[in-house]
């Protein structure tokens, strides 16, 4: 059986540092985990073949809990980091803070070896630290271009305490969940370059940036659904043979969206859909709206009699009244209203940075079954 090892997981430098130097030459299939015991509950799950396969990373699980173990060529993870040089400006130095056994982490790491400059390492104990953050970006070297990789969480709290460290940075890549608009267009007025990035653990982290593909990656929808192709795509899904690819090759990916040609935009996952009075809702265009009012949002659905699934609004900023939600939704189709908002503060977050949307809805749903709405 191929060789596998235990390629790390957190936030720490040792972990950064230890994954940056066995990128700098081939070795055993690295599986990446948070900790040991979970990479040795990966492998035992593992039951395809490790062909083609030189990294295994699970995805985040935040639909149903649990994730799948994508395994991917150095070939796709190359091409990836590349491709995403070529659209930035060239290679540089990166400020990280993300977890190195999620896609976005790794791929930082990735992109780091291939320009010969190693990672910069911001991990604060918990929530943002404006010291240790300002410490990493003085340590950054000269003359070379900065660049950090955040979700919008992470995004979030710098803007709320320090937006002016954002402005020396050539670019701040922003994905893992959609951007609020109000939370981009305050990041930018500090003087950052937000680049919105759309992708997976399937296609080596992010391939759409900006709603325009990298190079070499392909985009089209089918019947709403969208697929991607080109070189970054998984080799292989490796706990199950249910694969993820359209019998042409092309990755159908669980995202909803629409594309004109040149550029795609995306509604949200397909599971993330709520279905209010026999109506289809998207969450993110309704967070979008509901950004202008501060704060994080997130929308979800809490069971109900009269329309199927109730659209439920929780932040974790001030409670506004229902006259501020109203008139801040007022653009949108009366099923995308939300008809209650609640208060939760901090939201939870998946060990990736990302809000953990299935806990808000359960949060929501339990509120309800007390009667403690309002």
């Amino acid at each position: 059986m191929t060789d596998l090892a235990w390629g790390g997981g957190g936030t720490s430098a040792e972990a950064v540092h230890t994954l940056y130097d066995r990128l700098l030459a081939p070795g055993p299939v690295l599986v990446m985990a948070p900790t040991r015991a979970a990479f040795e509950a990966s492998v035992a799950r593992i039951t395809q073949p490790l062909d083609g396969v030189d990294v295994v990373i699970q995805t985040s699980g935040s639909t149903d809990g649990t994730g799948r173990l994508v395994g991917l060529s150095r070939a796709a993870l190359a091409a990836s980091a590349h491709a995403t040089h070529a659209r930035l400006g060239g290679p540089g130095q990166w400020l990280t803070s993300l977890p190195v056994h999620s896609v976005a982490g790794f791929q930082v790491v990735r992109r780091s070896a291939l320009a010969g400059h190693r990672p910069v390492v911001y991990a604060p104990a918990g929530g943002f630290d404006v010291d240790l953050f300002a410490a990493g970006i003085a340590a950054l070297a000269p003359a070379v271009p900065h660049y950090l990789s955040m979700v919008p969480t992470q995004l979030y709290g710098v803007v709320a305490e320090a937006p002016e460290l954002l402005a020396g940075f050539a670019a701040i890549l922003v994905g893992g969940a959609a951007l609020a608009p109000d939370l981009a267009a305050r990041a930018s007025a500090a003087g950052a370059r937000i680049v919105r990035t759309y992708g997976s653990t399937e296609t080596s982290g992010g391939c759409v940036y900006d709603g325009v593909p990298l190079d070499g990656v392909g985009v089209r929808v089918v019947e709403g659904r969208v697929h991607l192709g080109g070189p970054t795509l998984l080799t292989r899904y490796l706990e199950s043979a249910d694969q993820p690819f359209a019998a042409d090759g092309w990755l159908v990916t669980n995202d909803v969206g629409t594309w004109d040609g040149a550029r795609l935009s995306v509604l949200g996952r397909a599971d993330d859909v709520l279905i209010s009075g026999g109506v289809n809702v998207h969450p993110a265009p309704v967070e979008a709206a509901l950004s202008a009012l501060g704060g994080q949002w997130v929308v979800v659905g809490v069971p109900d009699e009269r329309w199927g699934q109730r659209v439920v609004a929780v932040t974790d900023g001030v409670l506004p009244d229902r006259d501020a939600v109203r008139a801040a939704t007022a653009y949108l189709a009366p099923a995308e209203r939300p008809k209650d908002v609640l208060g939760l503060a901090p939201l939870p977050l998946r060990p990736t940075g990302k809000v953990d949307r299935r806990a808000v809805a359960e949060y929501a749903a339990r509120r309800f079954v007390r009667g403690t709405n309002q």
